[in-house]
Order: C-alpha cells, then structure tokens, then sequence
C-alpha cells in the first residue's frame, strides 16, 4: 500500500529563488532560497489556536482568491470551529513583524463536499470567509485562477511557495521559501512507477525529480504558474510521499484548481 503524507505544518522545500521573470535561467535549488519580499502576494499562513493558549501556530499555507475569501486544502480543517484559526496576510517572516502584515479571524469555513478524509481520491479543497475583508496595504493581492479545465503540459515550471520544513528532518524557516518545479503530466503521474491510479485528473503533479519539492507542511498553499500573461494559481498543496519528502518519481500533489472553478464560485457570493 502506498502510504501518504498530508503536507501539513509549514511545508518544507528544497528552495531556489523565484523572481517573477517566468524566463530566468541558472536557478539554484539546493540548499534553498528565500523569496524575495512582496513578491507572492496571494500566499497566506493560515494559523491555528491549537493548544487554546491564545497563541496561534503556524498549520498551513493558503491564497487569497477575493477580499474576504482564502482558499487551502481540506485536510487543513482539522475542526470546524472557525475561532479556532486566524488568517495572516502580507506575511515574510512568521517570526517577526513586519508592518506588511493583515490578521483576520476566519467567519465561516467550507470544505468540499466531496471530500472523504481520503488524500487519494481528491477533492482536498476548502474555501475560509474572513470576519473583515482584506484591504490593499501594497503587500497582498488576489490570485488570478485559470480557466476552468485548463491543464499544463508536462515539463512545464511552476512555483511552489510555504514556511516549512527545508526538506525531510530539516528546519523550520522563518522566510517564505519559494521553488521552481516541474509539472508531470497525468499520463506520467498516474503510472504504476509514478503514483499510480491516486493520481486523478483533478490533481496537479509536479517535480518527482529527486531534488525539487514539496515536504510536510506547506498544505494549503499555491502552485504559482505564469499563464495567459499572468502568474494564475493553479495547485493547492496536497500531498506527497511518506518518508523523504523529494523522492524520484513521487512528486507533490496538488488539487488542481482549474477542476474545481465551478464550486468555488458558488461558495463566494458576489455580494458581501
């Protein structure tokens, strides 16, 4: 049986740097990279009170996708108790302030109906509304999503971004992380050597390389691919392999947005 990990509790990456020219050449992936500030506008922590201490812990990552609304992985929801978590927005380093940041307390919580508790059979969605709406301070932004069905060809270099673990047993960073890694098409995901018949057509697949990927903890977060002349988020961080987080021919799954479009516009109202 093929074991999972969620990828949960700040995702770990073996990190390069990330600039927004889709073209640069000469990235360097081992030993990892910090993502420069103000760059990955729609990434959020998402945070839990998770000992009801009134402290809140880092859990997840997560994407603004409108001014009240997050978007993160179902498996990230582990109570429904909306008071139990907070959003922080404009987020660099969890361990300091940075004066770019927004705190919102989460209002309402809706995970996928689909959604079984079972990494492999997918729908690992949620949508989180927000008790106050996000406004502009220059740090944040709303993510553009794809169209809805679209698929990226294999080969093709994404983003991943999270405040984890640097790879497997590693540290915990206190800099968003940010990666380059390569798509792997759904003929090649889902075969037997690869991850077989869990990976559906509704996930993302991407590295599986052995050097680039993600790790346990960055859940929730996105999968930043420059699409149609704009970076879109086109993944929520999903899972991986149990063990070494950047095995060969395991890649990071994610949910694949662009199958989920239909729900997600039906659970944000076009009034607030």
């Amino acid at each position: 049986m093929i074991r999972l990990v969620a990828l949960m509790s700040c995702i770990g990456l073996i990190c390069a740097e990330a600039p927004f020219n889709p073209n640069v050449q000469n990235e360097r992936v081992v030993g990892g990279h910090e993502a420069q500030p103000n760059t990955w506008k729609w990434q959020v922590s998402l945070q839990q009170n998770a000992y009801d201490d009134g402290y809140f812990y880092h859990l997840c990552g997560g994407t603004i996708i409108d001014g009240f609304h997050i978007m993160t992985a179902a498996h990230c929801i582990l109570s429904m108790d909306a008071s139990l978590y907070r959003v922080v927005l404009g987020e660099h380093n969890l361990y300091e302030y940075d004066g770019s940041e927004q705190f919102r307390a989460v209002e309402k919580i809706v995970v996928h109906p689909g959604w079984t508790g079972d990494l492999g059979k997918g729908n690992d969605i949620a949508v989180l509304r927000l008790v106050n709406p996000v406004y502009d301070n220059g740090f944040v932004a709303i993510a553009d999503l794809p169209a809805p069905g679209q698929m990226l060809p294999h080969g093709f270099t994404c983003y991943i971004t999270g405040w984890g673990l640097m790879g497997t047993g590693g540290s915990i960073p206190a800099i968003l992380q940010v990666a380059p890694i390569a798509v792997v098409e759904h003929s090649v995901c889902s075969q037997p050597g690869w991850w077989g018949s869990i990976a559906l057509r509704t996930m993302v697949c991407a590295g599986g390389d052995g050097i680039t990927s993600g790790c346990q903890g960055d859940s929730g977060g996105p999968l930043s691919c420059f699409t149609d002349g704009a970076w879109r988020v086109h993944g929520v961080v999903s899972y991986g392999p149990s063990g070494d987080c950047n095995q060969v021919s395991k890649p990071t799954v994610f949910t694949r947005v662009s199958s989920f479009q239909d729900w997600i516009y039906s659970v944000i109202p076009k009034q607030h």
